[in-house]
């Protein structure tokens, strides 16, 4: 949702700005997609770079604790019970699942339950970076297919009312997803993307008029 969102709001402020500069349609698309291909490649590459950086310290996470599994057991069984017994298990019984589980599995049970690290949470920066870059370009998409669709002389007023109508849809999932309040979703979502729409156009005309 929050790709989408970008997605929407970036697009849509920079085809009002384009358009309120008095660009013609082709320029406004031009610009659009430009806008869709770049917003979608730098969300992209910062998603994989930030999560990059997270797997790297997992790995390094995971490789001191393997030196250290190997070097301090009882140590670290001991780090074990007593994470378990801070769960509310009393210390003979917190003794024992550490022995069981450290038998089973020493490093992945250090992993999940000291590191909180085990392969449902574990970082991937290509499957990060792919749903970002693909929400923000599908979020993208429905300004340019207003700009499309619409003539010039509509452009503004059917990209932004378009473009409100599409933060709201979204606002209303994100929020029913999430079991919080739909009304306060779309008044959050609407209004700031309003204000950047107002900006950008704003700017443009400004910049329109100096030309």
């Amino acid at each position: 949702m929050l790709g989408a969102n970008d997605g929407i709001v970036s697009t849509a402020s920079l085809v009002l700005g384009v358009a309120a500069a008095g660009a013609g349609s082709k320029t406004i698309l031009i610009a659009g997609v430009a806008g869709l291909v770049a917003g979608a490649m730098s969300m992209a590459a910062g998603e994989y770079v930030s999560v990059s950086s997270q797997a790297d310290t997992e790995s390094a996470d995971l490789d001191r604790e393997r030196r250290e599994l190997a070097a301090h057991p009882e140590h670290e069984h001991a780090e074990m019970t007593a994470i378990y017994a801070g769960r509310g298990l009393d210390a003979g019984l917190a003794s024992k699942v550490a022995t069981q589980l450290m038998a089973h599995d020493a490093l992945g049970a250090h992993a999940r339950d000291e590191l909180g690290i085990s392969d449902t949470l574990a970082a991937r920066p290509v499957q990060a970076a792919l749903a970002s870059g693909g929400t923000f370009a599908v979020g993208a998409a429905l300004p340019l297919l207003i700009v499309l669709a619409m003539p010039a002389n509509a452009l503004m007023w059917a990209v932004s009312g378009g473009s409100l109508l599409f933060l709201a849809v979204l606002g209303t999932l994100a929020a029913r997803a999430g079991g919080a309040s739909s009304v306060t979703s779309i008044v959050r979502v609407t209004f700031w993307g309003a204000l950047a729409m107002a900006a950008t156009a704003a700017i443009g005309a400004l910049f329109g008029v100096a030309a």
